[in-house]
């Protein structure tokens, strides 16, 4: 039997090297592993002395090496603009490009000694160049047409494989993405500090942008300065720089203008302050949004780079998006400073008008960012399979924000209004409502909360903003009766007579004398309130048609129980 023709085998070897390389690119899913497989499958079928993969980078748009052959180190630092080399017209053109003897091109930038012949072909997909695939001899005339044609389907398929990679990798990208902005979402709505959630934030924001360091300043009560308040990846020397003027400084522009800014390199830049430190930092892109609801800005949120970079519009906006989970948590904080406020007022201010007055304002400062978390989280346009526990979670997170949007809804009710409306509710739903405000404090007294709640309880008839007046005003008597901590248990039962309500302490309890006159108007036990608060929790019950029972011990506690009629 005769052998196979020389050119047949080489086609067959070709065919063979296509069929290889299709094989094992559709087994992986990593970019570079991508790269090094076609390019070295590229180098054995052309027999080619050396050869490199060379992308565009986004940011810079030069040509960089991203993976080589046959080259030195030092060769594969290389980086070319477009207009340069070989490589650099078929990046440019989109055509392959065979030459027989790079002497006599004056296109040829050399990498590598001894280089007689090259051949390049563009990575395309779409009409859109992504890189060039270069193969180099030292022989001259060392490359066939047959190899360009096998280099130009060996480009494009590539291409089409990078361009599926690329994507998956931006699918994960933003999966992750996702779940740092539900993640901290979580952690507003919990019991986490101020300084925890910002910790949290820099410390997802650097990860998510592949950053050098990230921070978040915020204003001073005088808003003439900004001051460092958590950041990730800082050295000493960053973090005990000085406050930052508004009006003279670079991030000051950010916090005027309330909007996104890009500085190409710090280091550089005439109006950065640290130029010093940025370079002992390795600090050199920089990307700054403001903390700001609406009309009000409260910082900036800070992303260096190690390199050169250009944040892409996606980067921006999750920046931006982190930026406003950070405003959320300061507006939260500022809400429970609020709150305590509000109980100052229950037992010092005659005129119940006046809580309404700072239940609104305080409805009204939350509302804003509770907004933006909310469109935040609709843009994001979550939709997870049945069996993604992610969907839960997105779930958990849209609930919490309604449930905090009727907890605004019924404070801004109240403010409106003092004649009870009557309608069924959720004694159990309207207690958790309630507890959402308040716990932050009990764990600052060190006050351990337990519930007791009936399930499957009757819908009561009352009306929901004034009950849970007299929950707040029961629970925050509790509290004030545990100043070195304690327990609160709350409880509920349904009887034949209606629904019932418990709220019992560990505190120092009530003594006989005083328990005589209890509701009465402007009696109190406390240094400091006017006695108005069991007054008006009598009075809405009395209101509702209810009763309320009391037993206490002195130094063992006291029990509150509230009877609402089914």
């Amino acid at each position: 039997m005769s052998a196979e023709p020389p050119d047949l085998r080489e086609r067959f070897e070709r065919l063979q090297a296509l069929h290889n390389i299709s094989t094992a690119l559709s087994a992986t899913d990593d970019p570079r592993e991508v790269l090094t497989l076609v390019l070295r499958e590229a180098v054995r079928v052309t027999r080619a002395s050396s050869g490199s993969l060379v992308l565009i980078n986004p940011s810079t748009g030069l040509l960089e090496i991203e993976v080589a052959i046959g080259l030195s180190e030092d060769a594969q630092k290389t980086k070319l603009p477009l207009d340069q080399g070989i490589t650099g017209w078929v990046a440019r053109s989109g055509e392959p490009l065979r030459v027989g003897d790079v002497a006599q091109d004056r296109r040829y930038v050399a990498v590598r000694e001894g280089v007689r012949s090259e051949l390049a072909v563009p990575l395309a997909f779409e009409g859109q160049v992504q890189g060039v695939l270069n193969m180099d001899s030292d022989r001259p005339d060392a490359f066939s047409a047959a190899d360009e044609e096998l280099l130009v389907a060996l480009g494009a398929q590539t291409a089409r494989v990078l361009h599926n990679v690329w994507l998956i990798q931006q699918l994960r990208l933003k999966t992750r993405q996702l779940e740092s902005l539900v993640t901290i979402g979580q952690d507003i709505i919990s019991s986490l500090t101020l300084e925890e959630v910002l910790q949290r934030i820099v410390r997802e924001a650097r990860r998510l942008m592949n950053a050098r360091l990230c921070s978040i300043l915020l204003l001073t009560p005088s808003r003439d300065e900004l001051e460092l308040k958590a950041s990730d990846g800082a050295g000493e020397d960053y973090v005990r720089k000085p406050n930052l003027n508004v009006h003279d400084s670079l991030v000051g522009v950010v916090v005027r203008r309330r909007k996104p800014m890009q500085v190409p390199n710090v280091q550089e830049s005439d109006q950065y302050q640290h130029t010093e430190l940025a370079r002992k930092e390795g600090l050199v892109s920089l990307l700054s949004v403001p903390l700001a609801i609406g009309e009000e800005a409260t910082g900036v949120l800070n992303a260096y780079t190690a390199g050169p970079h250009r944040f892409s519009d996606g980067e921006v906006r999750l920046l931006t998006a982190l930026a406003s989970l950070g405003t959320v948590a300061i507006q939260k904080a500022r809400l429970y400073a609020k709150v305590m406020d509000v109980e100052e007022h229950l037992r010092r201010n005659e005129q119940l008008s006046a809580l309404g007055l700072l239940s609104a304002e305080i409805a009204h400062e939350i509302r804003n960012p509770l907004t933006v978390l909310k469109m935040l989280f609709h843009s994001l346009d979550l939709k997870f399979g049945g069996d993604d526990p992610r969907a839960k979670d997105a779930a958990i997170i849209e609930q919490k924000m309604e449930h905090m949007n009727r907890i605004l809804d019924s404070i801004l009710t109240f403010a409106r209004r003092s004649e009870p409306e009557l309608c069924p509710t959720d004694l159990n739903a309207l207690l958790d409502d309630v507890l959402l405000l308040v716990r932050h404090k009990l764990a600052q007294q060190n006050i351990a909360l337990h519930q007791e709640l009936a399930p499957c309880l009757p819908a009561t008839a009352l009306d929901r903003t004034q009950i849970e007046q007299v929950i707040l005003n029961l629970i925050l008597n509790s509290a004030q009766a545990m100043p070195s901590g304690g327990a609160l248990t709350i409880a509920t039962r349904g009887d034949a007579s209606g629904v019932w309500l418990s709220i019992t302490d560990t505190g120092v309890g009530i003594t006989p004398e005083a328990r005589q006159r209890l509701f009465d108007p402007f009696l109190t036990t406390k240094p400091a309130g006017t006695g108005l608060g069991l007054a008006l929790v009598h009075k809405i019950i009395e209101a509702h048609k209810g009763r309320i029972e009391v037993e206490s011990a002195q130094g063992k506690g006291t029990t509150f129980r509230v009877l609402l009629p089914a």
